[in-house]
């Protein structure tokens, strides 16, 4: 039997003299610390301007309308140096470092989930998930894997005396076709976001409805 992912955070704690806001509390629970949050808006802007500053070099149209190409330029790679940042501060939070954990665990659960995906079963009996899916997972790992390589072949390519022309132009062509793919997961990652109005409760509140939680996430103790 699949143990359940616990988070072991208690929820925002409801006073019995607030009877306003008893019955909306207990009906919701916590998902993401403020801090959390901090880190994924963060990132969202750091990756928002690098995808667009890319465009921007890339697609003569938008080149051309923006002008400026050194200022591009300059926005572009501090952004991408600067993308690391909010995760590493992150990490400074318990809750963060805990969600951490939780992301890089795949069970057995998991792959009941990417079977299910991949037969496109929606059901939710058919995708058992802690508090984050198989889904989430693997969009963490690949996006954390594919910014870490942007870093490294985008530093060769900025310091061009670090590495011979061979190793410049590899950089330069792995670069540019991994920018390529980032843009298609993160056009997808976005739609899917949109079709999921309680998901972007959770990110922009921190909090998201119980009977959800249970039904998206039934391995989910919060």
């Amino acid at each position: 039997m699949t143990r359940p992912e616990t988070d072991t955070e208690d929820p925002r704690a409801v006073q019995p003299g607030e009877s306003g806001e008893r019955l909306a509390s207990a009906l919701r629970v916590r998902r993401f610390s403020p801090a959390e949050r901090w880190v994924h808006r963060t990132t969202a802007l750091l990756m928002g301007l690098c995808v667009l500053t890319a465009a921007c070099l890339y697609v003569p149209q938008l080149a051309e309308l923006v002008g400026r190409r050194a200022l591009v330029v300059t926005v572009h790679e501090w952004t991408g140096l600067l993308l690391p940042v909010p995760v590493l501060a992150g990490l400074a939070s318990r809750a963060f470092r805990r969600d951490l954990r939780l992301l890089n665990r795949f069970g057995p659960h998991d792959r009941v989930w990417l079977r299910s995906a991949l037969r496109r079963d929606a059901r939710p009996e058919s995708r058992p998930a802690g508090k984050f899916n198989a889904g989430q997972k693997t969009y963490a790992a690949w996006i954390a894997g594919a910014v870490l390589v942007m870093l490294g072949t985008g530093l060769l390519m900025w310091f061009t005396h670090l590495a011979p022309l061979v190793w410049r132009t590899s950089a330069t062509f792995v670069h540019d076709w991994l920018a390529l793919t980032i843009g298609l997961v993160l056009a997808g990652h976005i739609g899917m976001a949109m079709a999921r109005p309680e998901s972007r409760r959770g990110l922009r509140t921190g909090e998201v409805d119980r009977e959800w939680a249970k039904r998206e996430h039934p391995l989910w103790r919060p």
